[in-house]
């Protein structure tokens, strides 16, 4: 019996998948990005416009990342339901 290896997602292709998200179901994204903040805390975001924004915080690069792309997915799933 084989166990399957699971990839491991690098940062870049976390941020390309909830880009490329965003772009399917809002139509226009100014950016999808994450930054450290203060010591131990990463900030990741999507910004839409000038005014509109998804923010995340989390642990590391991917927690952040991770939360981010579950409210994205909550949004759409929301949406889909009406």
């Amino acid at each position: 019996m084989s166990k399957e290896v699971k990839e491991v997602k690098t940062v870049e292709q976390r941020i390309d998948r909830i880009y490329k998200l965003a772009i399917e179901h809002f139509g226009e994204v100014r950016f999808v990005g994450i930054k450290k903040h203060k010591k131990e805390l990463w900030v990741a975001k999507i910004q839409f416009d000038e005014f509109a924004s998804l923010i995340a915080e989390g642990k590391n690069a991917t927690d952040a990342l991770k939360k981010l792309r579950n409210r994205l997915n909550k949004i759409v799933d929301r949406y889909n339901m009406v």
